[in-house]
């Protein structure tokens, strides 16, 4: 039988296993075929349920990080693959995510600033935050902050507990040497070898599948809101106390 998609985000009650089911299937048939046949059910079982935890989220944000927000038929990522430079001609995303960005930030997904990443996927699911290749200005200013004062940065990243909870910031894309023009003796220079600056925690399907997982996400929220602020400010995104 059909399932009917939702007009609106249906109320919050937590990622199905059905869901995650669905993502599986979607990884062994994703052909355009078989997706319109089964576009119903992950609008039922992916998408919607995905739009109403960006509301979810979106309150809780409100009281620990009120500048960050979250926007359901914006912050959810499209289901479709761009495959115009990629080997991987695979039409559809096999796994479902959202981002919550800085409300001065404008619509740009993620190179608008600093912000916080959930990822939904069997298996590979994870809660993560911060910036990923940042266009050249946006890079820029973060290394000028660096440069000016490390310190602060430095000491959230490397505190025992946040090390322990999300490691160190992804090594991804780092530069082989410092940017041109920096002392080699610069204190920050560990720092802006940095392209990117983020850092994550995996999450077991069990997890996503409770229903108590954005009250849970508010750890991660209050634990990774420095560094989102710091990297934010580096760029010219102020922190607020409440939401305008």
């Amino acid at each position: 039988m059909a399932v009917r998609p939702h007009t609106d985000p249906p109320s919050w009650h937590g990622f199905s296993p059905v869901a995650l089911g669905f993502l599986g299937r979607l990884k062994r048939n994703n052909r355009r075929d078989w997706f319109e046949a089964h576009r119903d059910e992950y609008h039922a079982l992916v998408r919607d349920p995905m739009r109403a935890f960006v509301e979810e989220m979106d309150v809780r944000f409100g009281r620990l990080a009120p500048e960050i927000t979250g926007d359901p038929k914006r912050a959810v990522f499209r289901i479709h693959r761009d495959v115009r430079f990629s080997k991987d001609k695979s039409p559809y995303k096999t796994h479902a995510a959202c981002w919550f960005r800085h409300h001065d930030a404008g619509r740009e997904t993620v190179h608008g600033g600093a912000g916080f990443y959930v990822h939904v996927e069997p298996g590979a699911s994870m809660v993560a935050a911060g910036i990923w290749m940042p266009a050249k200005p946006t890079l820029d200013a973060i290394r000028e902050a660096l440069i000016e004062d490390h310190r602060p940065f430095a000491t959230l990243i490397d505190h025992p507990a946040f090390r322990r909870r999300y490691g160190r910031l992804s090594e991804e894309a780092m530069l082989k040497r410092l940017p041109r023009g920096v002392d080699p003796d610069h204190p920050a220079g560990d720092w802006l070898r940095y392209k990117s600056f983020t850092v994550h925690r995996m999450l077991s399907d069990s997890a996503i599948t409770d229903p108590r997982l954005p009250t849970r996400l508010e750890r991660d929220i209050t634990a990774l809101a420095p560094m989102i602020r710091w990297l934010n400010a580096a760029v010219g995104f102020l922190p607020v106390e409440r939401r305008r």
